[in-house]
């Protein structure tokens, strides 16, 4: 079993998730049930997942659970681009969260490698 709060990623997945609820306030009423409910839900997922995760018994198990909390990155950067494309979000937030996006990927993708499956 993993201490899944010292876990640096996971530290960084709850502040992204927090930045990802401050930036869709911003977003149009009407996509309250699309693309915010769809960012924070992913977000939400990220560090759940990771956390759900470290409890298994198994190095397996938490891999697996960890390339779901992957997969919701690559889907959070999807609807991040949809939200510039569609005007919500300014360039300069986009970029933001993607970078710190990225950051949470690539030690996610590094510790994942670690685990003796």
């Amino acid at each position: 079993m993993h201490r899944y709060k010292d876990l640096k990623f996971w530290q960084l997945s709850r502040v992204f998730c927090k930045e990802i609820y401050l930036a869709t306030n911003a977003f149009p009423e009407e996509e309250k049930f699309g693309l915010v409910s769809q960012l924070r839900r992913a977000s939400v997922s990220v560090p759940s997942n990771i956390a759900e995760g470290a409890s298994r018994k198994s190095n397996k198990d938490f891999s697996r659970f960890l390339m779901i909390s992957l997969g919701s990155c690559y889907e959070i950067e999807t609807q991040l681009l949809i939200s510039f494309d569609l005007s919500f979000i300014p360039k300069e937030k986009l970029e933001e969260l993607i970078n710190s996006l990225n950051q949470i990927i690539k030690m996610m993708s590094k510790f994942n490698s670690t685990l003796k499956i």
